[in-house]
């Protein structure tokens, strides 16, 4: 699988990474399979975190014997330094590592969360300290909006942004390109949320996927023009959806990976004009 590039960070990942909502209430031995099967397949990308049920119950046992040769990212929600602290240390041990080679900031949806985690007391000063300890080799975050994402890279020289680059929010309501812009700027390392995502489910719709929050593209023909879409942008990798069976379809389009054509970006945006996109959502 190609990698690249991440940032002013040296690392070179995959371009797909490994999402571990993936491994969220399988068998430990189901969990241990797909790790595995993601090794073979290339993915030296894992990402997870607390909010994904027992995702790193699961992902701790199952990446053991890999640990030494894949790139680890964390994430926490707390906004307090003693809270991120404390998380940080939880996450260290269920994950069975000693360090991680991301942590991140999960999820900054508001300016209120910017100053909080910046200001006297805030995560930062956790994330900052466990640097110093050897825990954590760099700093990132993701966010939802915008807003947000543009605070954090204005005040503070994040290692690596994770970000919905999507196509339908990105084609549909001009969601993203302001923040890639900022983040190529300060030669972050840009990795991809979402880029599987289709729509926002409709009220009471039963999900056809019952660990996404959305509806994702799911005719392989379609999946492949819409990630391709992201790889397309200059971005380092994209993580899965919530589903094995999406990941390994993440895997066959990265495998056979070609630039979107200006033809093929231009049916998108024809197709993304009747989509109940998830920006909304997102923002909520």
């Amino acid at each position: 699988m190609e990698k690249r590039l991440l940032g002013k960070t040296n690392e070179k990942l995959s371009v797909i990474g490994f999402g571990g909502i993936v491994v969220m209430n399988e068998t430990r031995k189901d969990s241990s399979e797909f790790v595995s099967k993601a090794i073979s397949r290339g993915i030296n990308y894992f990402d997870v975190a607390p909010q994904y049920g027992n995702a790193q119950e699961m992902m701790g046992p199952a990446l053991k014997p890999y640990r030494k040769d894949v790139f680890l990212a964390c994430k926490t929600l707390e906004r307090s330094k003693k809270e991120a602290e404390k998380e940080l240390n939880d996450s260290l041990k269920k994950l069975k590592t000693d360090y991680f080679d991301l942590y991140q900031l999960h999820e900054v949806t508001t300016l209120s969360e910017v100053k909080q985690i910046l200001g006297p007391g805030g995560a930062m000063e956790a994330f900052e300290e466990a640097r110093d300890k050897g825990l954590i080799r760099f700093i990132g975050f993701s966010a939802h909006t915008e807003e947000a994402a543009l605070a954090l890279m204005e005040q503070y020289d994040f290692s690596t942004i994770l970000f919905p680059f999507n196509w339908s929010v990105w084609l549909k309501d001009g969601f993203g390109p302001q923040v890639l812009k900022k983040a190529r700027e300060k030669n972050m390392g840009i990795l991809a949320l979402k880029a599987l995502a289709k729509r926002s489910l409709e009220e009471n719709e039963h999900p056809k996927w019952n660990k996404c929050w959305y509806a994702p593209v799911d005719d392989f023909e379609e999946a492949s023009l819409c990630l391709r879409f992201t790889l397309s942008l200059p971005v380092t990798s994209a993580v899965s959806p919530s589903h094995a069976e999406l990941l390994w379809w993440a895997c066959d389009i990265a495998d056979n990976f070609t630039p979107l054509s200006e033809d093929e970006l231009a049916f998108l945006k024809k197709k993304s004009e009747d989509i109940s996109t998830i920006t909304r959502k997102l923002k909520n």
